[in-house]
């Protein structure tokens, strides 16, 4: 993929994501590429589906994966319309693509009313700093899941 290519998709990502807002809808959409390909689209349904982890890319992401028969996106290329945001972010790392590439930055979204600096912010601090009440509580079974996991001969690692 070259810089015509990448520009070419991150349109698309952007088209969709105006054409969201024209159908009520937030101002994201997303589109995976992979050798050259669309193979998933996703745009904002936050509130269409009253699901606050609906976001363009994590929709997106969704998708590649069930076309894929695959929970990575080896050799995939994400275009965002916009910066991810820290849940999005993450989803992009566990999915593994090779390439993020994106429009509008995070203080764009936050100057549009998106501001995730809380969350950033938030991470960081101690569980007592939050302003999120976070409890640790740590009982006799809260490691048995990862013992488990330990043991398990056939686990599929990710």
């Amino acid at each position: 993929m070259n810089i015509n290519d990448d520009i070419y998709f991150l349109k698309l990502a952007i088209e969709l994501a105006k054409e969201n807002v024209k159908n009520g809808g937030g101002p994201f959409g997303a589109v995976i590429v992979k050798d050259g390909q669309i193979i998933a689209k996703g745009t904002n349904r936050v509130t269409s589906h009253n699901d606050p982890t609906a976001h363009a890319e994590i929709v997106a992401i969704r998708q590649a994966c069930e076309k894929l028969n695959d929970f990575q996106l080896t050799d995939c290329i994400i275009y965002s319309s916009c910066e991810p945001c820290p849940m999005c972010l993450g989803a992009i790392y566990w999915a593994r693509p090779k390439k993020l590439v994106f429009a509008a930055n995070k203080f764009d979204a936050a100057n549009a009313g998106f501001d995730d600096s809380l969350i950033y912010d938030e991470i960081q601090l101690p569980y007592s700093d939050r302003h999120l009440e976070t409890v640790n509580l740590r009982i006799d079974e809260s490691l048995q899941p990862f013992e488990l996991w330990m043991s398990e001969s056939n686990k599929i690692t990710y």
